[in-house]
């Protein structure tokens, strides 16, 4: 069962196993590199056993470092981004629902109520930087919005502002927010950009450690040609030439480091913030496996998860550990000698001693996974749809889904039901295991929380409905005995705002 936890972690001089050669002296101090992709599954990962798409890079990472089969996501952006930043669930940091910040206004991501993985490493002496997208954030109303969230340098893509049409660009003739404001990088493209700033951030900072936050716009829609493949016309074409992009790019990070003589000091995650889109299908070791982008499906939320250092993660190894996005916080900080912040209260382990190789198992005993479909505003502020939102626990074979009224509805065997079309929660031999990733859930708050942020008098709000509060939740007690269907089908056909472009 996992418990909440303030943990306090201790610089430690050097670890037994970790054998660097170079920069001895700042072993207890690697560069901490955290790629994320933006819709993208395993099944169009090479690793991963995708078929008919090359990712050579990634799959070196892979053969160098450690390869994880059952690392969780959320099964949409904003839950999963906020879940990485914080260390906690959506249910705790409130953002259980997809908001689009600059599109549809009202609140915003607060440095001040929320922990954030910037400013832990940043205060461990790190040097910090982000570059990609954001979208948690009105770059308008806060500029300085990254330095609050502990980031020194930052290259954004603004998110797309209400009112603000070429903000909507984040690949050719992109809307990039950096120091020097926001505009238009005319006849450039927005992923190359954001690659080049972190070759120079690292470049200028070879000498001293670093945390970079690399959440990459590709190969989110919509579908665009590529500077290495220009004249793709076909939707899968596109597609395949975008994730061939987030190849290449990963390929260029890892050779300047390279160049640089740091790679034995630089560890790098590489992921995805949920599953691909629910368009696009492919074929991973002889399956065909459609995309599970805002679901809690495996193909939604059990992402590609690799870990890269030689010298300190082994190579090779495929692990079969529980992790999850709530899980970063506290590894980064436990690797670089950081103490979170105390005020807040966190749901991760540290991996460290997992991807060093010390243990096989992580701490933790199931994951979980939660959140999608955008938001409610009311007169009250953002709120999230669901009263208690329905998620899943998975242990390494079993998983359990919850629905929005607290009751179990589905057993699966992940290991012999990947496709988790077999039902097995009305079989009394599973009665155990039912109760035993039930019992999570019971620890958790019968209420979720919504977003919590400092009110800001005459913020802009694009988007609003003050006549719904409260009572539109799903699951709330106040609700009319017995409209719980008819409510959801309601929120799902007229409220649930447009999520095509985010």
């Amino acid at each position: 069962m996992i418990k909440r936890i303030v943990f306090l972690l201790i610089v430690i001089a050097t670890v037994v196993g970790w054998a660097i050669p170079v920069r001895a002296a700042d072993i207890s101090k690697p560069n901490i590199i955290f790629v994320l992709l933006d819709d993208l599954g395993k099944e169009w990962v090479g690793c991963y056993g995708a078929e008919g798409i090359e990712t050579p890079r990634i799959d070196e990472l892979a053969e160098g470092g450690m390869r994880f089969n059952n690392a969780y996501s959320m099964p949409q952006c904003t839950p999963s981004r906020t879940c990485f930043l914080t260390g906690q669930y959506p249910f705790r940091n409130g953002w259980v629902n997809h908001w689009d910040v600059p599109r549809w206004g009202k609140g915003y991501f607060d440095w001040r109520k929320n922990p954030s993985i910037g400013r832990v490493m940043k205060s461990a002496g790190y040097k910090t930087a982000a570059a990609g997208k954001w979208q948690i954030n009105d770059f308008r109303e806060q500029p300085d919005a990254m330095v609050k969230h502990g980031f020194d340098e930052y290259c954004m893509w603004t998110g797309w502002e209400e009112g603000n049409d070429p903000s909507g660009e984040r690949y050719w003739n992109p809307y990039i927010h950096t120091k020097e404001g926001s505009k238009t990088y005319t006849g450039q493209f927005g992923p190359d950009i954001y690659n080049q700033f972190l070759v120079d951030f690292i470049t200028e900072n070879k000498d001293e450690p670093f945390f970079i936050y690399y959440p990459l716009a590709l190969p989110h829609g919509p579908l665009t040609t590529t500077p290495l493949e220009p004249d793709v016309t076909e939707k899968y074409d596109m597609h395949k030439a975008m994730v061939r992009y987030c190849d290449h790019l990963t390929g260029k990070l890892m050779d300047h480091i390279d160049e640089l003589g740091i790679r034995d000091n630089t560890i790098i995650v590489w992921t995805c913030d949920n599953g691909t889109s629910k368009s696009l299908t492919n074929i991973m070791n002889d399956r065909e496996v459609r995309g599970g982008k805002t679901l809690t499906t495996e193909n939604g939320v059990n992402t590609p998860f690799i870990v890269n250092c030689p010298g300190t993660i082994p190579a090779g190894v495929v692990s079969d550990a529980l992790v999850d996005f709530s899980d970063m916080l506290p590894t980064f900080a436990d690797m670089g000698g950081a103490e979170p912040e105390s005020r807040f209260v966190y749901d991760g382990f540290s991996a460290k001693d997992v991807f060093t190789g010390k243990v096989k198992n992580s701490g933790r005993e199931w994951n979980m996974a939660m959140g999608s479909h955008g938001g409610v505003s009311t007169d009250k502020g953002i709120e999230n749809i669901y009263y208690f939102r329905d998620r899943v626990i998975r242990e390494e074979r079993y998983k359990l889904f919850v629905g929005t009224d607290r009751k179990p509805e589905k057993l699966v065997d992940v290991i012999n039901d990947p496709d988790e079309k077999k039902n097995l929660i009305d079989n009394p031999e599973y009665a155990a295991v039912v109760k035993r990733l039930y019992k999570p859930i019971e620890d958790m708050p019968v209420t979720d929380s919504d977003p919590v942020y400092t009110v800001i008098p005459d913020y802009p709000v694009y988007k609003n409905d003050g006549k719904r509060s409260k009572i539109h939740k799903i699951g709330h007690p106040d609700n009319p005995k017995g409209d719980h269907l008819e409510l959801k089908k309601k929120e799902i056909e007229e409220y649930l705002p447009h999520i095509g472009r985010p």
